[in-house]
């Protein structure tokens, strides 16, 4: 009977170190000229005529992290995909311009910063504020993103009916794994479809969230009740859907409308 194969050793616990320190090494090197690269993306848009402009590009960002989780990472968990990248990204946005962010906590303002931060890094300045309306009125200035909690007795979210340059491109935190949905991001950008996203829709419609639901339904909208207050209603409508869309007009309620949309989470 012929003997196996003799297997080669497991590597010393040195030469795994050695490994490692050989990886950071390369992982510098890249990081150091992937953040020297923003400046050039800088300059590229200055020259362009472009630098007015918010840099944030939440769409683009979606697709590139899907990509990133869709290839082959063995024991790289998505959490630790999405932090890294969302880092050089945050850095890189910071670099090219103005970027700044406020964040209304509601009832648990530690919570929403760690989603905050979660989302955009911590290149970013971050302040809180005491009020919604002072995180909004950030979001409308160069480079200002507004973070606020979703609260059952707070309809800050109503008043972007009245405001539509802004618009809510992100729900967080952006993972399921990190935990249910806490607050919403918003800024003057442009919300694109990215082929797996959730839409915003408010409405004043007195019938009951089930009905609201049923007849939506009906015309094909799977719609969900996030918060109700203040006589207002927002729900989660599953697909992206744009401010004319018909079946929206359609819904019950006088003052409605769709105040955003993001992509569903990227662990789903």
């Amino acid at each position: 009977m012929a003997e196996g194969t003799p297997q080669s050793p497991p590597p010393s616990l040195v030469e795994i170190r050695q490994r490692i320190d050989a990886i950071d090494a390369g992982l510098l090197q890249l990081v150091v000229e992937r953040a020297g690269l923003a400046k050039s993306v800088a300059a590229a848009k200055a020259a362009a005529g472009e630098s007015g402009k918010f840099a944030l590009r939440p769409g683009r960002e979606t697709q590139l992290l899907r990509k990133l989780l869709a290839g082959p990472r063995n024991g790289a968990r998505p959490g630790l995909i999405v932090r890294i990248w969302r880092e050089l990204i945050g850095d890189s946005l910071a670099t090219q311009g103005p970027f700044h962010i406020a964040v209304w906590g509601g009832r648990d303002p530690g919570r929403t910063v760690e989603v905050a931060r979660a989302r955009f890094g911590v290149a970013p300045s971050l302040r809180q504020v005491a009020k919604p309306d002072e995180a909004i009125a950030e979001a409308r200035s160069l480079g200002g993103v507004a973070v606020c909690a979703l609260t059952s007795d707070n309809a800050w979210w109503g008043r972007l009916l009245a405001e539509p340059k802004l618009k809510v491109f992100s729900a967080l935190p952006c993972l399921a794994a990190w935990g249910p949905l806490a607050a919403l991001a918003i800024a003057e950008v442009d919300v694109e479809p990215t082929g797996a996203d959730n839409t915003f829709w408010v409405t004043d419609a007195g019938q009951s969230a089930k009905s609201i639901e049923e007849a939506l339904s009906r015309d094909g909208v799977a719609a969900t009740l996030l918060v109700e207050t203040s006589g207002l209603k927002l729900f989660l409508l599953s697909g992206y859907y744009q401010s004319d869309d018909p079946r929206l007009s359609r819904a019950p309620g006088k003052l409605s409308g769709v105040i955003g949309a993001a992509p569903a989470p990227l662990d789903v």
